[in-house]
């Protein structure tokens, strides 16, 4: 492997010549006094809509929170921890009930009053789950998800693709029972020691039962949802902004701005440029290489750092070459994470050990890591499969992900170096990346932690209901076995043995992905914005996190 750090950076220099001089806006203020935060993100959502169940992306991750709240909160700024929320307590009746007491006077966007009916409301068939069925101790049961970019629907009733993830959520959530007017119990049909967990998710959000009825149609609903959150939607455009309005009676307390402004600029050299001359206020997704252009500015600043997300590549074993899983294998032996992350993140983010978060707490298997730099380990192996040079396609996004083109650049001449024949396919977006009217090899994609343990991630991901799977990329019956036993066992050491197995499946025996690094993400913003990132992809822009410093 022969490129420089040198080389790297100049794969991006061209984007941003001609850089322009900065210039300051005077005021965050609108003509009538409303105080505006601008965003140049560079994407708003995957779908164009503003449902939680189908814009299950980063970059829905971004924003989302600010409008929808799930049943338990988490401690978004520090360690993830569960907080209370719209759930002022929470209890386990037995290992497959959790009572949850809700907090009283919250209030929707639409004035009205959260209560249990809501709540239930919100983890429904018709808002949920669709005509699907909870597992029930039956064997784990695949829900093929062939259409992710056509919604369709009848009314209020969700379309297949929500349920997909519903059920990927919640496999087997039997019913939200209420007790009273504050009360719920969330019942599943079989044990599950992750259920408060679940609560935490994105998806798992309260909405507005009469709103929702009320629209009388899906899309409709979907393009402006009412919840419980700090924002309020005030317009939406797919493609180009959505302008969120403050919630004044948010029970949080009323964020300091009135108004937050996302600009989708998919163009890194429009975002500096865009920042450098005052235009915004944030950008998103800057790469390490660009710290000097921002902080020498002197108004501008550099922030963030790693968050629970991991970046991977997606093996599809379908492909006549990858059905081999020496090869695979061997893919995984000939990339240097170290390197990759030395080169493209300045040594700003880390190697984890595998599909795994430190924050797994005891669930955390110390012993196991991504397979390890080994050329020749990759040579002998690729020897073994009988492997001669056939091309293995690389569906990539232009710069979906941070530095996404460079790493695939990068990630190409590795294999080359072994000896692998890898030709990237530059597509325009995800529908294009499942397409099987060709026949697909790899492709790039992150790995979100939901709540501190493996089943929010390998799991949810990767299991009989995860995604790689629903899109037919990959399935072992051994992995799918031990998804339920991690899922619904209370035996703590019995699922952590189930969980260092299902690693050693997914990433060494019959690899469905290989971990490339942890995701970081980085920022560019206005010194005199007194703002403090997360370690997920949510930007917070709630009361207390959003000081404009007066000069």
């Amino acid at each position: 492997m022969n490129i420089s750090r040198r080389q790297m950076l100049g794969m991006t220099a061209g984007l941003l010549a001609g850089m322009a001089a900065p210039t300051w806006a005077a005021s965050n203020s609108s003509a009538n006094g409303t105080r505006i935060i601008r965003v140049a993100a560079s994407g708003l959502t995957i779908n164009g809509t503003l449902a939680t169940l189908r814009e299950q992306s980063n970059v829905g991750r971004r924003i989302l929170p600010s409008i929808l709240e799930p049943v338990i909160a988490t401690d978004v700024l520090g360690d993830l921890s569960l907080q209370p929320g719209i759930a002022q307590s929470w209890k386990r009746i037995n290992d497959s009930v959790v009572e949850v007491t809700l907090r009283q006077g919250v209030i929707f966007h639409n004035g009205d009053e959260m209560t249990a009916e809501d709540v239930a409301f919100s983890f429904s068939r018709g808002v949920m789950f669709g005509d699907t069925e909870p597992h029930r101790g039956d064997g784990a049961k695949t829900i093929k998800s062939d259409d992710h970019a056509r919604t369709r629907t009848t009314g209020t009733q969700c379309p297949p693709e929500v349920a997909a993830v519903g059920r990927r959520l919640w496999p087997s959530l039997e019913e939200v029972k209420v007790i009273d007017r504050y009360t719920v119990q969330f019942i599943n049909a079989v044990p599950d020691v992750t259920l408060e967990g679940r609560l935490t998710r994105m998806g798992c959000d309260v909405i507005s039962k009469r709103h929702y009825l009320e629209s009388g149609d899906w899309l409709k609903w979907a393009a402006a949802p009412v919840g419980t959150g700090p924002f309020k939607v005030k317009e939406h455009k797919p493609g180009q902004h959505l302008i969120l309005q403050k919630h004044d009676q948010y029970w949080g307390g009323a964020p300091e701005v009135d108004e937050v402004h996302f600009y989708e600029v998919p163009e890194l050299a429009s975002r500096i440029n865009g920042m450098l001359a005052g235009e915004y206020d944030f950008a998103t997704d800057i790469p390490t290489d660009q710290v000097q252009t921002v902080e020498t500015s002197g108004k501008l600043e550099f922030v963030g750092g790693p968050i629970l997300n991991h970046q991977i590549t997606c093996f599809d074993k379908a492909h006549p070459v990858l059905k081999d899983p020496r090869v695979r294998l061997a893919m995984s032996h000939a990339i240097d994470r170290q390197t990759i992350v030395d080169m493209m993140w300045d040594g700003r983010t880390v190697v984890p050990k595998g599909l795994q978060f430190d924050f797994y707490g005891p669930m955390l298997v110390e012993d196991h890591s991504a397979p390890a730099y080994d050329p020749e380990k990759a040579k002998q192996l690729l020897k073994e499969a009988g492997y001669n040079g056939e091309v293995i396609p690389y569906r990539v996004l232009n710069n979906y992900y941070t530095g996404q083109v460079q790493k695939a650049q990068i990630l190409v001449e590795m294999w080359r170096a072994v000896g692998i024949n890898v030709d990237i396919h530059m597509v325009e977006n995800w529908s294009q990346i499942y397409d099987q009217s060709s026949p697909r090899g790899i492709r790039d994609w992150s790995n979100s932690a939901g709540f501190n343990d493996p089943v929010s991630s390998l799991v949810q991901q990767h299991g009989p209901n995860g995604q790689q799977q629903q899109v037919g990329e990959w399935s072992n019956d051994e992995f799918n076995r031990l998804s339920a036993v991690l899922e619904n066992s209370t035996d703590a050491k019995e699922r952590k043995r189930t969980f260092a197995r299902m690693l050693e499946i997914a990433e060494y025996e019959d690899p469905a992905f290989m971990v490339v690094h942890q995701t970081a993400a980085f920022y560019a913003k206005r010194k005199d914005i007194q703002w403090k990132w997360s370690p997920t992809f949510y930007m917070d822009f709630r009361k207390g996190n959003t000081t404009l410093v007066k000069a």
